[in-house]
């Protein structure tokens, strides 16, 4: 996410950071640096041109020139007015008066609007809420079929009008009388899309819309397409009230155009952004730790949220006892490897860790890819449960089996033994007497 355009910051930032004194020079070159940068990533030309400006009026406003930290003041300036145009702040879902809360996902077709639906109910039923999930596509082929389908693989309750004459609006309007008489807190309503908006499109989706009074109406778009997902924007929210957008394909967006253009162009905020493939992989989308994560500064709070949803806090206690009493054995690692995989890819998580995302790219990807991890993994499962709890029992002849028994060789079981070597030292530094950082801090963080 932001691959490209945060490589380019990031050795920007460093340019700036390194030098003691900046000039006026030093100023226009950085700026003329970031203005190519920005285009480079497919951000409107209007919202670089002002961002540019806001940043040079800023600075010296500032009078960055006698500031003893010169290149601080100026990251510091441009972080903040790349939260400005990326919105300022988070925005929360609205929240209906009564029972439920009407949610109407609208888009094209082929921008992961049916999956993201899906996405976005398994999310906020993490958050304790019962959720409905409606299909009202009844344009595209298999489309009622896929969303029950992912209803029934997240035990998520799907309503399902078994009239073949109906309509999108009458299913709509069943479907809220339903939920109403159930009392379930969210309605998610997925409509149709079409490869272009037209009037047939837009004349259903008002239709829907003032038949259930939504509370919310989320825009979906793909951000691999850029500005084209800009201008959809703006030429969806001329028909309808657009309150919120997702951004869907974040994953694959190395550039961030549409993204960093959005807010600024279209007026709406971006409320969630999909970050995979998988059920759970959305994020609400917060302004400030993208501009961070851009610049280089990693991005703590995601990580921690994602450690606090993916590691169990009962097994969080229970390393921490072992680690105090040094009992770190190989089920440790290996219960370890699999709760940091549900976290996101290892690339995406190291991006995360202030100072480390411009390793990113200098880091051998093998040495860090999630493919390694599974191996691992496979090698560890191979050994006895003797041997997981005591690695050093681990001679030649075990090796030699455990490198058969997971389809590896010598050389890759040595490799994960001096992994858990190296991970044993370095989990010493959360115990000792001289009181180390406490594993816990980051878990009860809130």
């Amino acid at each position: 996410m932001f691959d490209n355009l945060s490589e380019k910051f990031t050795k920007i930032v460093q340019n700036l950071t390194s030098k003691g004194k900046i000039s006026e020079q030093d100023i226009k070159t950085t700026l003329r640096e970031v203005r190519l940068a920005l285009l480079e990533a497919d951000v409107d030309f209007t919202v670089a041109k002002k961002f540019i400006s806001s940043i040079e009026d800023k600075a010296k406003k500032e009078n960055v020139f006698s500031s003893l930290t010169p290149g601080q003041t100026i990251i510091k300036i441009v972080k903040d007015e790349m939260t400005s145009i990326l919105g300022e702040a988070s925005t929360g879902l609205n929240i209906g008066e009564d029972f439920p809360t009407k949610i109407m996902l609208i888009g094209l077709q082929g921008v992961g609007k049916t999956t993201t639906a899906a996405k976005l109910a398994l999310h906020l039923r993490k958050l304790k809420n019962s959720v409905l999930m409606v299909g009202c596509d009844l344009q595209r082929p298999a489309a009622i079929e896929q969303i029950i389908q992912l209803g029934k693989e997240l035990n998520i309750e799907v309503y399902n009008e078994n009239n073949q004459n109906s309509s999108a609006i009458l299913i709509a309007k069943e479907a809220l009388k339903y939920a109403k008489e159930k009392r379930i807190n969210y309605v998610i309503f997925d409509t149709a899309g079409r490869l272009a908006i037209d009037e047939e499109l837009m004349n259903e989706l008002m239709q829907i819309n003032k038949e259930i009074d939504s509370d919310e109406v989320l825009l979906t778009l793909d951000a691999m397409t850029g500005q084209d997902a800009v201008n959809s924007g703006n030429e969806f929210n001329k028909y309808i009230p657009i309150s919120g957008i997702i951004l869907t394909k974040m994953d694959g967006d190395a550039r961030g155009g549409a993204a960093l253009s959005m807010k600024a162009v279209t007026g709406i905020p971006i409320k969630f952004v999909g970050t995979g493939e998988k059920p759970d992989e959305i994020e609400i989308f917060h302004p400030d730790r993208v501009a961070s994560r851009i610049l280089g500064m990693g991005d703590v709070e995601t990580l921690i949220e994602k450690a606090q949803k993916e590691f169990d806090i009962d097994q969080v206690k229970n390393l921490e006892n072992k680690i105090k009493k040094n009992q770190f054995d190989l089920n440790d690692m290996l219960q370890q490897f699999q709760s940091i995989k549900k976290m996101g890819s290892m690339t995406d998580l190291l991006g995360m860790v202030p100072g480390l995302g411009s390793l990113k790219g200098k880091i051998n990807s093998n040495d860090i890819s999630d493919d390694k991890m599974k191996k691992a993994e496979s090698i560890i499962y191979s050994m006895t449960p003797y041997e997981r709890s005591n690695p050093e029992s681990i001679n030649g002849s075990r090796r030699n089996r455990i490198a058969n028994g997971s389809g590896t060789n010598i050389t890759e079981v040595n490799q994960v033994l001096n992994q858990f070597k190296q991970m044993q030292k370095m989990i010493k530094q959360f115990s000792g007497p001289n009181g180390k950082r406490n594993i816990m801090q980051m878990f009860n963080k809130k």
